[in-house]
């Protein structure tokens, strides 16, 4: 079992950069890939971005690509999530989670795949 936990939320103006960590500890991280979703008040919870075991294949939903950037430091069982130019939209709690899978470059947006979600973090975005 992993165990996830999300940070680096916060409050920050619309135009500003905010970056999310993603933090495991138990079973080995880097044969995961990582997913980012978030869910705002009264929405689900939609896939955001997404990272494969290697670092090397990213995934981003259409309305963070050119904002975002996912990286992932499997040294120290570390996925980050750099945001910026944000928008009163991004406003939401961002959760991170992994995908059970062999394939070095593999990604998900199917947020059925995921397990062993963190608790986390609240990011606002005010106008």
């Amino acid at each position: 079992q992993v165990q996830l936990v999300e940070s680096g939320g916060g409050l920050v103006q619309a135009g500003g950069s905010l970056t999310l960590s993603c933090v495991a500890s138990g079973r080995s991280f880097n044969i995961y890939p990582v997913g980012w979703f978030r869910q705002a008040p009264g929405k689900e919870r939609e896939f955001v971005s997404a990272i494969s075991r290697s670092g090397s294949s990213t995934a981003y939903h259409d309305s963070v690509k050119g904002r975002f950037t996912v990286s992932r430091d499997n040294a120290k069982k570390t996925v980050h999530l750099q945001m910026n130019s944000l928008t009163p939209e991004d406003t939401a709690v961002y959760y991170c989670g992994i995908t059970p899978t062999a394939d070095w470059e593999y990604t998900s947006r199917d947020i059925l795949e995921y397990f062993d979600w963190g608790r986390g973090t609240q990011v606002t975005v005010s106008s």
